[in-house]
């Protein structure tokens, strides 16, 4: 057995030590931008909790807690059960930034480069104290078991507010936040909307949803936003049922429905044993899968979902056949499908699932003739899938909108009955005790008893 020996050369061994110290070289410097990257920014992969991002509209969860106010950072690290490592951490911003101008002046008549110097360290401070407080918040964000959402809301006029919200908050409840923040009125066509742009949809937010989970639905690289928008049609159903109830009726009949006939409509379609959904039924052009083409079908409304009618087929239950139900979808209102899938006209609509966030074959696409068919069929198919809840929503909305307003004049109702009160008692001062009025007489003039059998609302 022939046994080889082999042996290295000096100048073999000085290759090999060049080898591993320029990897060793070259590792180091890795290291080096590894961790200047997580100095300056912090990956979303280890931050999320497996339930998608912690922040929405930011590019990183840094930039977002960045963007938090003084106060609302200070209130999450509170929140999140930390405790301030030194007095300046609890000072807000307006104390430091008071405490930074009253050190300047005091050192105003010192040399110019000290009070330079003297400045710059205070600005480093208070910059470090923040980054300080950031870096502590995303310390418990990551410990957190409740999840918590940091969410950039625009506003109608362009600018926007950041919010930290957690998973138990409704939609109501952000809304409200939202009215302290802005200080705009409480009305209730307030509204926090959702966008996607890559579909070119918006949805209202239901107040009654939890805004975390609306979110969650949304893709890590999503562009989608969220809009803080006055929308009147939000609760348009309830400020004018007959509108939705009473649709098959001339629009002249349906202009002279009192204020009495809409809470009739409202109580016995809300209030009473069961929900009445509209029986909404009408033409609709409906967009054929994976197809630029949309054909006519006769579609009905039902609490269950929406149907049509087959070809050769009456509007009989047994003919019909289900198009959706509405148990695992939501309808968003579309931008433009004109020109993007090229439908009859605008006033489209979609029912998906929420976490479809692009084109997809499993979207129903449905295009309606006008504006008013479109509210129509949006509106009914919401009072389809929330049932009474939808209603709670809006008497909720009213209370607060009438809590909210304020009382220093007088409405046109109190004005009119002031002055029957002022007319009532100049009558009683001219007439005698004998003389008197029946209990029967001194009810307003416009007072209009109701049949037998029905009372007063």
């Amino acid at each position: 057995m022939t046994t080889h020996t082999f042996m290295m050369l000096p100048a073999d061994v000085e290759t090999d030590k060049m080898d591993i110290d320029a990897e060793f070289t070259d590792l180091l410097g890795e290291m080096d931008l590894l961790t200047q990257s997580l100095d300056h920014a912090v990956e979303l992969s280890e931050m999320d909790p497996g339930d998608g991002p912690l922040s929405i509209g930011f590019t990183d969860l840094n930039e977002s807690l960045n963007e938090l106010e003084d106060h609302d950072l200070d209130a999450l690290v509170a929140d999140l059960g930390s405790k301030s490592t030194t007095s300046e951490e609890s000072l807000p911003v307006e104390q430091q930034g008071s405490d930074f101008k009253d050190q300047h002046n005091a050192s105003s008549q010192r040399p110019e480069p000290a009070a330079v110097a003297e400045s710059s360290a205070l600005q480093m401070n208070e910059i470090q104290t923040k980054a300080d407080k950031i870096k502590l918040a995303l310390e418990k964000l990551r410990e957190a078991k409740v999840r918590k959402l940091i969410v950039k809301v625009l506003l109608s006029d362009g600018s926007s507010k950041t919010l930290m919200v957690d998973e138990r908050q409704t939609v109501r409840e952000v809304l409200d936040k939202l009215f302290e923040k802005t200080h705009c009125d409480c009305s209730v066509d307030w509204s926090l909307c959702e966008t996607n742009p890559a579909l070119q949809t918006a949805r209202i937010l239901e107040d009654h949803e939890y805004f975390v989970e609306s979110l969650s639905a949304w893709t890590r690289d999503s562009e989608n936003k969220i809009n803080f928008l006055s929308r009147p049609e939000k609760y348009v159903l309830f400020k004018d049922p007959q509108v939705f109830y009473m649709w098959k009726n001339p629009n002249t009949c349906l202009q002279r429905i009192t204020d009495m006939t809409k809470k009739l409509v409202l109580k016995e379609s809300f209030e009473g044993s069961a929900l009445i959904v509209p029986d909404l039924e009408g033409l609709l052009y409906l967009k054929e899968d994976g197809k630029r083409v949309w054909k006519e079908r006769y579609f009905l409304l039902r609490a269950s979902g929406i149907y049509y009618v087959p070809k050769g087929k009456t509007k009989l239950c047994s003919d019909l056949a289900c198009f959706v139900h509405f148990e695992k979808v939501n309808i968003y209102t579309t931008e433009n499908y004109k020109q993007k899938y090229k439908a009859p006209t605008n006033f489209c609509f979609i029912l998906k699932h929420p976490c479809i966030q692009k084109d997809s074959q499993h979207i129903h696409f449905l295009c309606c003739e006008d504006e008013h068919t479109l509210s129509l069929w949006v509106n009914s198919i919401r009072v389809a899938k929330y049932g009474t809840v939808l209603y709670h929503n809006y008497q909720d909305a009213l209370k607060l909108a009438c809590a909210s307003k304020p009382s220093t004049h007088p409405t046109a109702n109190q004005v009119r009955s002031d002055h029957r009160s002022l007319q009532i008692q100049q009558n009683d001062d001219r007439v005698s005790p004998k003389t008197t009025r029946d209990d029967e007489d001194d009810l307003p003039p416009d007072f209009i008893p109701l049949p037998p059998g029905q009372s007063q609302l």
